[in-house]
């Protein structure tokens, strides 16, 4: 049997409303007799994203016994926009119920601390099983098939349609378009992620030339109407010089499908030029294709482009200083480049930590990376979308560097000072001739300007901007939630302050001193430890303020780790990221399947004395 939670009664389902459900309200009372997951997410969290294409096939085998429920639990003020759900809900073709949670009642009600989390409830509603992160599909599988089996033989099982309603379908020449790159014959490319192909535009921005892709989701090469795409973003044309030896024109980040593909724009051919298909899951023994990981060593740093899996590479930028495409790795907080006439990926920034930190840039941390352009002075500009921060990668030193943004947890819609300025979730960057750099600020709604140390807003009231072409006499906006294309006068800008914001979760109160850190795990059923390649578990324990630790901060093996908090320090925030390996476990098997659970939570905490000695963190249990 899978490790199950003691059973307790399952919180009702509270929330502002609902969608995917035809205009009803959804009670655990109508979910009697189903095995109902619960998808606590947030729509900017690209892990959560991972989550929702996990269930995916589990969704659909067992549709008459499973009722997925998405709580969205929102993370930034614009994510509690109703309006900004419902697209986010179409834009990522959600086909269960969700509950609209923006004062994040149910999240409490289930103890909730990290995006994604996954909740277990038998149809009898009792809850059997809580786990955090991604990586889970296999454990929730195996749970589901052990209570579809119980419950079948108890007659509490009952089969049949749950309470999803599909929405009305909608059309439209672009949907969700992500990115954009002006091609040499003067149209557009535009990377149309919710069409799952790209989309060639005539210059005007409106007539369609022609479609690259037959329009499903999927991995298939070919010509324009055999060829898939999953949620395209970035393109990239390829230097001129490049283009006969490489055999494309154009490079694309096909997010979802976890790939570079190489489009040949004279006939629309598409290649698969980067990754397998496959997620790159942090640590795990089977990233790299042939490639056997040495005791110590979690992941490759460079590999053969076609063997490495990918995850969830959002864009893509030629830097000749590098010589190579430079790939922002929102998946797994990384930068990484590839060489395409040599065929290679190598890691150049980002430790796969999640987070804000500046310096050489292998040892930097980022947060989604989501948006690249490269200056006249070689510089890599950089979205970090998580952060809510504009930062940028000095090639000659591969130094990293933050111009604006302050963390996981800060954001706002502030103009002036860099230093003082605040984002919200920027997604896209350009540079422009006079080496300024624009800012697809993408949940404030605007085009931020940073220049000279200042930032200032020099468009508002977009609908989720995420890229940019930049034109000599204006600049074109992928406004992705307006489904177009739309150009905006380079104004000098104007200094808005729409105020600072600080991410607003429960606070954990603990005690000063001694505190005992415990993530939960336990192999599911039919799986055991993988320690083949070294330790199978890791954790890593850091905190913001730095002085809230006074002792248990560090990288090491075990699960479990004794914290010391300083009762000087009244709040601040701990860093937990774990990981843990299983493999199915059948001596019949010569390779069996593996699967890495990994999780990074930000614990909000204070102090308090007679609080609570112990933090129990479910990775899985």
């Amino acid at each position: 049997m899978t490790s199950r939670l003691p059973r307790v009664r399952a919180s009702e389902l509270v929330g502002r409303g609902w969608l995917n459900t035809g205009g009803r309200d959804v009670t655990l009372a109508d979910l009697r007799g189903k095995i109902v997951v619960l998808d606590f997410w947030t729509f900017c969290c690209v892990n959560c994203l991972h989550v929702l294409d996990e269930l995916r096939a589990l969704e659909e085998e067992y549709r008459d016994v499973l009722v997925i429920v998405g709580v969205h639990s929102p993370k930034f003020v614009h994510e509690a926009d109703p309006v900004a759900l419902a697209a986010a809900v179409e834009r990522y073709e959600v086909h269960h119920p969700v509950l609209d949670d923006p004062q994040l009642v149910t999240w409490s009600a289930y103890t909730a601390r990290a995006w994604p989390t996954l909740v277990v409830i038998d149809p009898e509603g009792y809850v059997v099983a809580q786990m955090a992160g991604e990586g889970h599909r296999r454990n929730v599988e195996i749970l589901v098939e052990e209570l579809v089996a119980e419950h079948d033989a108890k007659g509490t099982l009952h089969r049949g349609d749950g309470p999803y309603v599909a929405p009305e379908p909608t059309a439209g020449t672009l949907r969700f378009p992500a990115k954009a790159v002006a091609l040499p014959n003067g149209n557009l490319l535009v990377a149309d992620a919710g069409h799952h192909s790209l989309a060639e535009l005539a210059p005007d921005g409106e007539t369609l030339v022609r479609r690259i892709g037959s329009g499903e989701r999927g991995l298939v090469d070919g010509m324009p109407d055999v060829a898939r795409f999953h949620e395209p973003n970035g393109v990239c044309l390829v230097p001129d010089e490049l283009r006969a030896w490489l055999g494309y024109d154009v490079l694309v980040a096909d997010t979802v499908n976890h790939v570079l593909r190489g489009v040949r724009l004279t006939d629309g051919q598409v290649t698969t030029v980067a990754g397998t298909g496959a997620q790159y899951m942090v640590g795990a023994a089977d990233n790299v294709v042939g490639w056997e990981r040495p005791a110590g060593q979690p992941d490759a740093d460079t590999a053969a482009a076609r063997d490495l899996k990918l995850s969830s590479p959002w864009d893509v930028a030629w830097s000749q200083e590098l010589g190579a495409f430079v790939v922002a790795m929102a998946g797994n907080h990384t930068l990484w480049a590839f060489d395409g006439t040599e065929g290679s990926l190598s890691r150049i920034g980002g430790t796969m930590n999640e987070g804000l930190l500046d310096g050489p840039s292998r040892d930097a941390w980022f947060a989604q990376p989501s948006g690249l352009a490269v200056g006249p002075d070689g510089r890599v500009w950089i979205a970090d979308s998580e952060t809510s921060a504009l930062r940028w990668l000095e090639p000659a030193t591969l130094t990293v560097h933050t111009a604006v943004g302050e963390g996981l947890f800060d954001f706002g819609h502030r103009d002036g000072p860099a230093a003082e300025a605040r984002m919200q979730h920027p997604l896209g960057v350009a540079v422009l001739g006079d080496g300024s750099v624009v800012v697809a600020d993408t949940y404030n709604g605007a085009v931020r300007r940073y220049a000279d140390g200042e930032v200032t807003t020099i468009a508002s009231g977009l609908a989720e901007p995420s890229g940019f072409v930049v034109l000599p006499d204006g600049l074109l906006v992928v406004e992705s939630a307006a489904h177009r294309i739309t150009r905006i006068a380079l104004a000098t800008g104007e200094h808005v302050d729409g105020g600072a914001h600080r991410t607003q979760r429960p606070v954990t109160e603990l005690a000063p001193g001694e505190v005992a850190l415990d993530v939960v795990f336990t192999p599911a059923s039919g799986q055991k430890y993988d320690d083949r390649y070294g330790p199978s578990t890791r954790l890593q324990v850091s905190s913001t303020p730095p002085e809230l630790l006074l002792d248990g901060a560090g990288d090491g093996v075990p699960l479990e780790r004794a914290l010391r908090l300083n009762p000087e320090v009244p709040e601040g925030v701990l860093h937990v990221t774990a990981h843990a390996a299983s493999c199915d476990d059948d001596p019949a098997v010569e390779y069996p399947a593996c699967h890495l659970n990994a999780q990074d939570w930000g614990v909000p905490v204070r102090v308090v004395a007679g609080a609570a000695a112990s933090l129990s963190l479910p990775l899985h249990g």
